[in-house]
């Protein structure tokens, strides 16, 4: 039996040393935990420890350097070594990722320059720690210093520097993804012989000059990662010479010109992610390549790629990733892309892609995106069938047919997008049974289907999102809806749906819905005023859906509207003045433009608005006199507060006679000088439909109401 005897080592003068530790009797079972706290010279200042029934050691061992953490803050020790035997927390088992996310917490500031004194250092990690950051010159003093170094790992440190030029010739790792670096990286790094792995993604304002000559790193280099860092221009012939490379990113770097030969030959590649750059040309060289026959995800998304994808490929059968969306690629959709063996993912989407969607020979998919093009003909039983999957994403296009019952055999599934179809017949009744309860999204907008509302929908606990809304269904009120504990979303807009809207009388209907679209269709009788009442999650706001938001000017074009009943621009970061123009929305009811910064004065031109109940311009800059006479004469100071400039009925202040008022003639021309000089909302975006901003109507055709706020939707 050999034995090492490890020797505990004092921490540097003016140090406090750490040590923790964790022990299971079972693993699970009982456990208990510990640590102790020692000086510079060795001295027992604190020990704690503690036992933890039915457990395991992992959760202990990081339990215990979590409670450490915590004793440190408490006692606001500044030099702090913390020292254990476990990596558990390296790779995060699911069970302790709570417990590392707080011990996390605890880990913030500089990284001491007390670091570069190990020099006989071989590894460094310390990586994902958000908030940490290096002092000004202390990253070259690291590596001028740490010359035995073979992994340098500083994953989101706030380095905020240039990349020195000394290196240890030893490294195989140099991982420094999102670390704000900046300037030119030095050739140099292409030429450690012993490099490996390379990843200097996210760092937006660091120039990468790839080396036109073969590198002293080419036969080992395995990773290269360059993610939206500064490249530009075309990949050299020199990368040709990458013959160990398995990963290879490039995305978001302002690449141009063709798929580069160079990288043709790399016949070890398993990974190539070349996405969000201006590529052109076509994809005829894939019919030719034999090169790739390791490769597993490709992503050519987001360039401008033409013509249409080679139907005679043969060299990709690994491929679990093909990515080539957001491209000018058209023709039918080739066949060997359906008989992949292994695919998981397939974007193709927003492309003009045309024929039928073939029968997938593969029993592997996870996803699958083809929207915004234009194929036809029905959704293949393949599909249907498939014993993973969990994204089916085919809106915007012609596919015709019926949805066959088939569909409720995907027990996986999350994401039914089939928006903006051909697609008839009813909804499977048999949908969001056992088999499909997982989901989250149906989004069947936009089709010709009819029937009912299938009742099985009830067992889809985790529904957020319901969408049926321009069909032909012919039913009454599904109030039963209103069980679902997490639906947020729902439209029923644009049907056949008729009868009152009954009220089921339990209070907890609808617990978190936040926007439901109910219009033309032929409900009768009133709207249950119960009903409205009990929808909690609209009598609260959520903080956090408060950002993004609008800035710049309201444009008088908005006056343009004339059909508007409703116009909501709260919560934003609106400047500049009100708009005369509001006073062309002749039967507008309600306006509400608080919690803004909007100045001036209220156009008096808005006294014309005799339809006007609702008006809510609090919280804002806004001067002068309130308009009299009409619906202004209805108002209550609530319409007003927080405007400290303002005066006259129904405020204290009064408005007398040396008070003056913005005149039209003034106004407009504030408008026009605003429009020219400053950036306003982009009002295409207001026609859109769903994505980030819609338009919403909630009662017959001629009453259009306008709310403009940003919100999430789900995958």
């Amino acid at each position: 039996m050999k034995v090492k005897k490890v020797l505990w080592e004092f921490p540097p003068e003016g140090w406090v040393k750490y040590n923790t530790d964790g022990a299971s009797r079972g693993n699970p079972g009982l456990s208990s935990y510990a640590f102790c706290l020692r000086d510079d010279r060795g001295d027992i200042h604190y020990a704690e420890g503690a036992t933890l029934e039915n457990t395991t050691r992992t959760v202990v061992e990081t339990k215990a350097i979590l409670e450490a953490c915590k004793h440190s803050k408490k006692s606001q020790y500044n030099n702090v070594i913390f020292q254990t035997d476990s990596m558990l927390t390296w790779v995060v088992p699911w069970l302790i990722s709570e417990i590392v996310d707080e011990i996390k917490s605890f880990i913030q500031g500089l990284i001491p320059s007390e670091i570069s004194h190990l020099s006989k250092l071989h590894v460094l990690r310390i990586s994902d720690q958000y908030g940490l950051s290096l002092g000004p010159y202390n990253f070259e003093l690291l590596l001028k210093n740490l010359t035995q170094l073979r992994e340098l790992n500083l994953y989101y440190v706030n380095i905020s520097s240039t990349i020195p030029l000394n290196f240890s010739s030893y490294l195989t790792n140099l991982e420094l993804a999102y670390t704000e670096l900046r300037g030119v990286l030095p050739e140099r790094v292409f030429h450690l012989s012993n490099l490996e792995s390379l990843d200097l993604s996210e760092n937006p304002q660091l120039t990468v000059r790839i080396p036109t000559t073969k590198w002293n790193s080419s036969a080992s280099l395995m990773r290269l990662f360059l993610y939206s860092v500064n490249i530009s221009g075309r990949i050299p012939e020199s990368c040709s010479h990458l013959t160990s490379l398995h990963e290879l990113d490039m995305g978001y770097c302002n690449l141009s010109g063709p798929i580069p030969k160079p990288l043709w030959n790399l016949t070890q590649i398993e990974g190539l992610f070349l996405g969000y750059n201006n590529f052109d040309g076509r994809l005829e060289f894939l019919s030719f390549n034999r090169s790739w026959r390791q490769l597993e995800i490709l992503d050519f998304s987001s360039n401008s790629l033409t013509g249409p994808i080679p139907s005679n490929v043969s060299g990709l059968q690994n491929l679990r990733l093909l990515d080539l969306s957001s491209n000018h690629l058209n023709g039918t959709i080739p066949s060997w892309i359906f008989s992949l063996p292994s695919l998981n993912l397939l974007y193709l989407s927003d492309n003009h892609f045309s024929g039928k969607i073939k029968e997938f020979k593969c029993k592997t998919l996870y996803l699958v995106d083809l929207r915004q093009n234009q194929l036809q003909g029905p959704l293949p039983n393949s599909l249907l069938n498939q014993p993973h999957l969990k994204f089916i994403h085919l809106s915007h296009n012609n596919i015709s047919g019926q949805i066959a019952s088939t569909i409720c055999n995907l027990k996986t599934l999350i994401a039914l997008d089939l928006v903006s179809n051909n697609l008839e017949g009813t909804i499977p009744q048999c949908l969001g049974e056992k088999t499909t309860s997982y989901l989250k999204v149906i989004s069947l907008h936009g089709n010709k289907l009819t029937g009912k509302v299938p009742p099985s929908l009830i067992n889809c606990e985790y529904l957020r999102l319901l969408d049926l809304g321009n069909n032909q269904l012919n039913d009454t009120f599904p109030n039963w809806l209103g069980d679902l504990p997490n639906l947020k979303i729902l439209s029923l807009r644009s049907n056949k749906l008729h009868g009152p809207i009954k009220y089921s009388g339990n209070t907890n209907l609808f617990p978190q819905l936040q926007i439901m679209d109910l219009s033309s269709n032929g409900f009768s009788g009133n709207l249950p005023e119960s009903l409205l009442g009990n929808l909690q999650a609209m009598k609260k706001i959520d903080e956090s859906t408060r950002t993004p938001q609008f800035e710049g000017h309201i444009p008088s074009i908005v006056g343009d509207l004339i059909g508007l009943r409703t116009l909501n621009l709260s919560h934003n970061v609106l400047e500049g003045h009100i708009p005369a123009s509001l006073q062309n929305l002749s039967v507008l009811e309600s306006l509400d433009l608080s919690s803004n910064k909007i100045s001036g004065g209220i156009p008096p031109q808005l006294a014309s608005l005799t339809f006007l109940e609702v008006l809510n311009l609090s919280h804002n800059h806004l001067v002068g006199c309130i308009p009299k006479g009409k619906q202004f004469d209805t108002f209550e100071n609530t319409s007003y507060q927080g405007n400290d400039g303002l005066r006259g009925l129904p405020l204290s202040k009064h408005c007398g006679g040396d008070d003056q008022a913005t005149t039209p003639a003034e106004l407009d021309q504030e408008e026009e000088e605003e429009e020219e000089d400053s950036p306003m909302i982009s009002w295409q975006a207001v026609l859109m439909g769903y994505g980030c901003i819609q338009a919403y109507r909630v009662a017959g055709d001629a009453d259009i109401n306008l709310y403009l706020s940003w919100f999430v939707m789900f995958p």
